[in-house]
């Protein structure tokens, strides 16, 4: 157990299972209380609030759709009911569109699921906690983003285009929140998450092919990942707003 982020409050969306699980539990073992966030998975949600509980902190979840500009205010509503402030956000939700195996199966449905969901829920928790936090001159959020903005995705255009509107939305609140609230984004590779060791593309010869290409030759199991969000999560990154932090094992190596 830390305290990086004792009798701290955080909101993390997404936080049912996969990636938002593991984060969950790394706040909730450096001393905060946590919402845990999820729209489908309310069995996971609660199971991960219950490992919090467990830890002796508190822990509430809390469902929505974040696409909904009325879910997000509910959702943020019932964690400032619940614990009377948020000091950190981390929108962890966001989807890959992983049954899609190539450009060419691109959906106009598709196009407008993604978008709604990694780029305007983005937007819509930060806006709405983020006016809290100026109004409590004290805030952190964390913005999952990807890799895939460096490199692109022929895969899937419309997830490179969402996970890079992420970035225009972080350099954007961080200017306008500051100089009380910081905002920044993660950009992990893969993750060996259940739901990509499930994609057909990852069963059928691309996690090698990753691995080969990353100077750490490895897929990383979510609590690897972790220690990167705390860093931006606490006063560990105290100077830094605005800004993208490349995760993935050496696989891109961005210039200054």
């Amino acid at each position: 157990m830390g305290e990086r982020l004792k009798d701290k409050v955080v909101l993390v969306t997404g936080g049912g299972r996969g990636f938002g699980a593991a984060i969950v539990e790394a706040v909730a073992r450096e001393g905060a209380d946590v919402a845990v966030h999820y729209n489908s998975s309310a069995k996971g949600a609660e199971q991960v609030a219950k490992a919090v509980r467990e830890l002796g902190r508190r822990a509430i979840t809390t469902q929505g759709n974040i696409a909904s500009w009325d879910d997000c205010k509910r959702v943020v509503e019932e964690t400032y009911k619940a614990f009377g402030r948020i000091d950190v956000l981390i929108n962890n939700v966001g989807d890959v569109a992983s049954d899609q195996m190539s450009w060419r199966d691109i959906t106009e449905e598709s196009i407008d699921h993604i978008l709604a969901v990694d780029v305007k829920g983005t937007m819509l928790m930060t806006h709405e906690c983020g006016m809290r936090m100026v109004e409590a001159k004290s805030g952190v959020i964390v913005n999952i983003g990807s890799h895939v903005v460096l490199n692109g995705s022929p895969r899937a255009p419309q997830y490179a285009a969402a996970k890079y509107g992420i970035l225009g939305l972080t350099k954007s609140y961080a200017a306008a929140l500051g100089p009380y609230v910081r905002v920044n984004t993660l950009g992990p590779g893969f993750i060996e998450t259940e739901r990509t060791v499930n994609r057909e593309d990852w069963k059928s010869g691309r996690r090698e092919a990753y691995i080969q290409r990353t100077a750490l030759k490895n897929v990383p199991k979510p609590e690897e990942i972790v220690g990167s969000v705390l860093y931006l999560a606490t006063d560990d990154s105290a100077n830094v707003t605005g800004t993208f932090l490349v995760c993935n094992g050496g696989y891109s190596m961005a210039g200054a």
